[in-house]
């Protein structure tokens, strides 16, 4: 813990003294331009991919990047309920949808239930992607575990942009193209990010050359 608070004071020093400014235009409102939902896992931070500064990005975390599918619940839906704030309260520009390599979300659809037996809520959290893992298994019953990986972290990626227009507010939206829809696979060993092309069905590199 020394670590974050010597962090927070260095940040008050430092990082906030240099853009004082776009702070203080912050301090009673916000306007980002995309909401951005990605892992929780501690290695993908979503400022630092994109280059982004505060107010930018509406950030929704969860294991393994899902999107439920849209429903009014008694439950306290927690992604749910920032993807209706960041649309309908903040108007938010673009969704993207970032999963990434190596992702421990994707990788635990394909655990025994006794690897599972002290996660019970991640279980059921994961319930929701199984379609994902039912369709490598049935589409690529012979890929091996590299490629397995890799097939199960970008399909859940498309999964999960089909659930975003499950949402009646976003499908109007998408429709009448005042929002747009991303899907992005970062690769946590190069740092490249791919961006999935809805005409090709592929994720291509985001580069200079591509824009």
């Amino acid at each position: 813990m020394e670590k974050l608070f010597n962090g927070a004071i260095q940040f008050r020093e430092t990082s906030f003294e240099k853009r004082k400014d776009l702070f203080k235009s912050l301090d009673r409102e916000q306007k980002p331009h995309t909401l951005f939902i990605g892992c929780s896992d501690s290695r993908v931070v979503p400022g630092l991919i994109t280059k982004s500064m505060p107010g930018d990005l509406f950030v929704v975390r969860n294991i393994a990047n899902i999107v439920p599918s849209y429903r009014i619940s008694n439950e306290y839906a927690s992604t749910t309920s920032a993807i209706e704030y960041a649309v309908n309260a903040l108007h938010v520009e673009n969704i993207v949808v970032c999963g990434h390599s190596n992702c421990g979300g994707c990788a635990a659809l394909y655990f025994e239930e006794h690897e599972l037996a002290q996660l019970p809520n991640v279980a059921h959290w994961l319930e929701q992607a199984q379609s994902v893992k039912n369709e490598v298994l049935l589409k690529h019953p012979d890929a091996d575990p590299v490629r397995r990986e890799w097939l199960t972290e970008q399909i859940n990626i498309v999964k999960q942009m089909a659930n975003l227009l499950s949402y009646p507010y976003i499908r109007k939206k998408y429709d009448e193209g005042t929002i747009k829809l991303f899907g992005w696979y970062y690769m946590i060993g190069t740092g490249e990010v791919y961006n999935f092309n809805l005409e090709t069905g592929e994720f291509e590199l985001i580069s200079l050359e591509a824009k």
